[in-house]
């Protein structure tokens, strides 16, 4: 198909090394690597003698060193952050007190709806919920230095805070984890939301970029078709779904089973909480119903 996902898992550099990706745009990785991180984190900053940093990266002293030499003899005037998960915000404060730049971007971690009754916070370990901005930055808020500028774009779904930024110097949108070249974003309830992220990836494919810098992986270099093809996964994705609860099944536990075949047991858990994902989103869609007035990784599904 035209449309469908060529995801690039080709390497990229080192971590701690620097790399010049563009005329304003370098890149330092940390060494976080991992089955949900691929490579590890990006850190990009922006411009030149006063710049910005996009996402600091986790709580990781070598990694902020690593920053800290890429940096040198320069002036960082914001700390801007994408979202509040433990591999992109926790460094701020080392950054922070390093440097004395000003924290801006996504707002506090929150979830995107309420726990149902007996539901468990799963995510907990993933998110800082230390993290506070000096300035919550809003859809078209913008930051900028000497020849850069980054202008906030709302783009919810992976979390419920999650920002992107356009770099309209160089018709740039660094993403996050809202998509990235390397393999879908996760979306696990009740931290993320699969109608927000749709919405999300809906609110992009009206947007001109020439290429997007994601959180974690190399570039994505056909922005508008790479969007066609996560909006046909995940249509796949929901038709395997409905198809699987046509054929009986009641839970997550045994669709997972049957829909991912073959992957690896390290992401049985993220599976699943995405097939949450989706069947929430068809809960509120009136295609589903489920055995609880929230949806939970151990309610019981049937078709409506």
């Amino acid at each position: 198909m035209a449309d469908e996902i060529e995801f690039d898992r080709s390497a990229t550099t080192p971590p701690g090394e620097v790399a010049t990706l563009s005329p304003l745009v370098r890149r330092v990785i940390a060494g976080n690597s991992g089955p949900m991180t691929f490579t590890g984190t990006c850190t990009y900053i922006v411009g030149h003698g006063t710049v910005a940093v996009i996402d600091p990266g986790p709580d990781d002293p070598s990694h902020v060193e690593h920053l800290l030499a890429a940096l040198r003899g320069e002036t960082v005037s914001h700390i801007v952050v994408t979202h509040t998960h433990r591999d992109h915000s926790p460094a701020v404060p080392a950054l922070k007190a390093a440097t004395g730049a000003r924290v801006v971007g996504c707002g506090p971690h929150r979830l995107s709806r309420e726990l149902g009754p007996g539901e468990e916070r799963v995510l907990d370990a993933a998110a800082d919920t230390a993290y506070v901005p000096e300035w919550l930055m809003r859809d078209g808020d913008a930051v900028s230095g000497p020849g850069w500028s980054l202008a906030a774009v709302e783009t919810p779904g992976h979390t419920a805070n999650h920002l992107a930024f356009t770099l309209a110097e160089e018709e740039t949108l660094f993403s996050g984890d809202h998509v990235m070249a390397w393999s879908t974003s996760v979306v696990a309830p009740p931290d993320g939301s699969m109608a927000a992220y749709m919405a999300s990836i809906e609110k992009l494919r009206g947007l001109e970029h020439a290429r997007y810098w994601p959180g974690h992986g190399g570039t994505v270099t056909e922005p508008q078709r790479f969007l066609r093809g996560l909006v046909q996964h995940r249509r796949q994705r929901e038709a395997a779904i409905l198809s699987r609860l046509g054929q009986g099944d009641e839970t997550i536990a045994a669709m997972v089973t049957a829909i991912y075949q073959g992957l690896a047991p390290a992401l049985h858990g993220a599976a699943a909480l995405s097939v949450l994902a989706q069947l929430e989103d068809l809960v509120l869609r009136g295609a589903v119903q489920a055995s609880d007035a929230v949806p939970a990784l151990t309610s019981r599904y049937r078709l409506t």
